[in-house]
């Protein structure tokens, strides 16, 4: 599948399209776009602009997700992930990061910052009834089937 793909601002060409690290990552790193670096202080929220736009064909979106290795080693995390993006939105594609770490964090241009998936979805339409079929978990809710097996 091709996908089009639109840089906003010709400065930044220089940075790599959404790439895909190895062959078989699902998620391709997308890369921040901006001239100054800018500071995520502990426990601050902020968008950070990518460059791009895309034109997805319906029936397909865009999660924004998180690269595990800044979560994982600094708290930085995209904050609603997995964020989406619709296929009928047409504006620059911006990162919402969170930084829960212990420390600040300085994104630079260029740094990877999250992770995008193409998936397929389909609407549907409800179909209101007064029962639900029955199943062993029944209405039991979070935390419901343990942390053991």
């Amino acid at each position: 599948m091709k996908v089009k793909i639109r840089r906003i601002d010709e400065k930044y060409n220089d940075l790599p399209l959404p790439s895909y690290a190895t062959g078989g990552s699902a998620g391709m790193d997308v890369y921040a776009a901006t001239e100054e670096p800018i500071t995520i202080k502990h426990g601050e929220v902020k968008m950070i602009p990518t460059n791009l736009a895309i034109a997805l064909e319906s029936g397909y979106e865009c999660q924004v997700r998180s690269r595990s290795g800044l979560a994982a080693k600094n708290g930085v995390f995209a904050l609603n992930a997995p964020g989406t993006v619709d296929s009928d939105y047409r504006g620059e594609i911006k990162i919402i990061l969170a930084n829960f770490g212990e420390s600040d964090f300085t994104i630079e241009r260029g740094d990877r910052i999250a992770q995008l998936v193409i998936a397929q979805y389909e609407h549907i339409g409800w179909n209101e009834v007064e029962s639900l079929d029955e199943t062993d978990r029944g209405e039991g809710g979070f935390g419901s089937t343990g942390v053991k097996q």
